[in-house]
């Protein structure tokens, strides 16, 4: 199958492919995982490129693009995670991790003045 009309060309407003250019940054190709849709050739990224296009054309808000892609494929595929019911122990973490040696390294540099 060809490549959807906007997988590798850009909106003809610079306005628009601006604002679409900077939410495919956001978001993570599903195959590559360690890219971003706008840096990815993998077909699914292209194609996920071209449904943002054709919605930043159509006067599409990104934040409704970047919520329709997460209720099509998950939290993963966005860079920038939201803080659910789900997921704030992963935000929670390091500030607990933070606190936990912040307290063993004051308990040892106590016991070190004691001697």
């Amino acid at each position: 199958m060809p490549p959807a009309p906007y997988a590798y060309r850009q909106l003809d407003d610079p306005r628009l492919e601006a604002k679409a250019e900077a939410l495919m940054e956001t978001l993570r190709c599903l195959r590559c995982q360690s890219q971003s849709i706008a840096d990815s050739d993998a077909p699914i990224a292209g194609d996920m490129r071209n449904q943002v296009r054709l919605r930043i054309a159509a006067g599409e808000d990104p934040e409704a693009i970047r919520a329709w892609l997460i209720q099509r494929y998950g939290d993963y595929v966005s860079y920038r995670p939201r803080l659910t019911r789900l997921t704030w122990p992963l935000f929670a973490a390091p500030l607990v991790l933070l606190a936990l040696a912040a307290l063993l390294l004051r308990r040892r540099f106590r016991k070190g003045d004691a001697a």
